[in-house]
């Protein structure tokens, strides 16, 4: 049976999946190459003064995990620099945070071409690749040309962003260009393929054939949307465990019997946090006789702190969370609580079951699976309400939400009254179609999906 190569800028072996939300995607790319034998190569986090190429070898969860270390002239280049401030805000649709360094290309250019020295060895013939993010783009590009004929793939976790953004880029057609050296290319919606498929066409001078298959630069490769889900099954057997049931008892003896608004996000300027509040506030404002009957928990998991972009986010919201709880607080009531501090999934599981309404609204977002968690840990008899972002990828999904424009206040607030006052009937229909959907295109569909596409050079319709 050929081996399955993942490749991606940090490895997440299995003994680290309980902590954090990307726990379903760790745990369905391990069973993959358990499945298939195979190797997952990466960043090992960590700095060396020089360079060397070296390879960490170690067996966790039953997986074989490769990894290297960089200097820190790349990490800064590189990761903070073209992947985290220009690559991510641009993708984000946030032109005016887009740094565009030369030196940040450069070490781009030199950490992708690193990863491609140092992972060559471990490639065997019939392996085939899977390289994940926008952190490695150029790596089929440096895979090729040094001498790999197999079948490689490529996965971006976040939005492909509109022509006229993406066109924004120093030297955007080599970018585009370089996507073409792998076989295979998914995304996690038909948004952000329509919006690569549209480059392709009016940019590159590009044509697009039948199931999306694209030619441009002199090459062709297979595109299609591939959304990426949960593993339901992990994660509702976490809500019958001791920790889930303690935070869920923990947090009805909190509320006091008002009821709660959970959001859990990484701090991030994508997330839409401080619109977030402004709409909550506006809530308040235009519903004075729920004052004390309902609360925001915030939960905002600090992230690249040593990035300006982030200790701005921090900073404001600090003040607009503040500035609210000052105007609207009483003496036994906070209408917010924001913390700033990172829970691990199985505790996640309780707050989200004890939360009458999800407030899932990024400005923009890949797929954001803090919904799907959200709908997955509800009680079946007495479920929540789902407000979610018609700029999340999740939306193309889950129709039964409440879809909201989050740039809109006044939106969000009239989606925050609705699901509170939502009928319980409805609320169990709507959640049932939800649950459904969750099951059938969960975590292990999609990577089998991809895997399966991968290996064959044929999608499922």
């Amino acid at each position: 049976m050929p081996r399955l190569v993942v490749i991606s800028n940090r490895v997440s072996p299995p003994s680290d999946v309980g902590g954090g939300t990307q726990g379903g995607l760790a745990m369905a790319l391990a069973a993959a190459l358990r499945e298939h034998s195979g190797i997952w190569f990466g960043w090992s986090g960590q700095t060396t003064d020089t360079y060397t190429g070296q390879v960490g070898v170690q067996r966790a969860g039953g997986v074989t995990v490769a990894t290297m270390d960089l200097e820190e002239q790349d990490v800064q280049e590189y990761y903070n620099g073209y992947a985290n401030k220009t690559l991510w805000p641009l993708f984000h649709h946030r032109v005016d945070l887009t740094a565009y360094e030369r030196s940040f290309g450069e070490g781009y250019a030199r950490v992708n071409a690193r990863f491609a020295e140092t992972v060559l060895p471990l490639i065997e013939e019939d392996d085939f690749v899977w390289v994940h993010d926008y952190h490695l783009i150029p790596l089929a590009q440096e895979l090729r040309r040094r001498g790999v004929k197999n079948r490689i793939g490529f996965f971006l976790h976040i939005p492909w962003p509109a022509r006229h953004l993406i066109t924004t880029l120093p030297r955007h057609p080599q970018l585009v260009e370089a996507l073409f050296a792998y076989d295979l290319v998914g995304f996690q919606t038909n948004d952000s393929l329509e919006a690569f498929e549209d480059y392709v066409l009016h940019e590159a001078g590009g044509s697009v054939g039948e199931d999306h298959r694209l030619s441009a630069f002199g090459r062709t490769a297979d595109f299609g949307a591939f959304p990426i889900g949960m593993d339901v099954t992990e994660f509702t057997a976490a809500l019958e465990q001791d920790t889930a049931k303690a935070e869920y008892a923990r947090m009805q003896t909190s509320m006091l019997d008002r009821q709660m608004i959970i959001g859990v996000d990484r701090l991030d300027y994508s997330k839409g946090l401080e619109e977030r509040f402004l709409a909550y506030e506006q809530f308040l404002h235009d519903n004075p006789d729920l004052h004390e009957k309902v609360f925001l928990l915030q939960i905002a998991t600090p992230s690249r702190e040593d990035v300006e972009a982030y200790q701005e986010i921090r900073g404001r919201l600090d003040g607009v969370s503040g500035r609210i709880n000052g105007a609207f607080s009483t003496i036994d009531w906070v209408p917010i609580r924001y913390v700033n501090r990172g829970y691990r999934r199985d505790q996640l599981a309780g707050i989200y079951r004890a939360a009458k309404l999800g407030l899932v609204t990024p400005l923009r977002d890949g797929m954001n699976l803090v919904a799907k968690e959200y709908v997955a840990a509800q009680d079946p008899e007495d479920p929540g309400v789902l407000i979610l972002s018609r700029f999340a990828g999740a939306a193309e999904q889950m129709g039964q939400a409440l879809i909201v424009n989050p740039f809109s206040r006044e939106d969000v607030s009239d989606a925050i009254l609705r699901g509170l006052a939502m009928p319980l009937e409805e609320r169990r229909r709507r959640w049932e179609i939800l649950m459904a959907d969750l099951k059938s295109t969960d975590v292990s569909a999609w990577r089998d999906a991809f895997v399966s596409a991968l290996m064959t050079g044929e999608r499922a319709t």
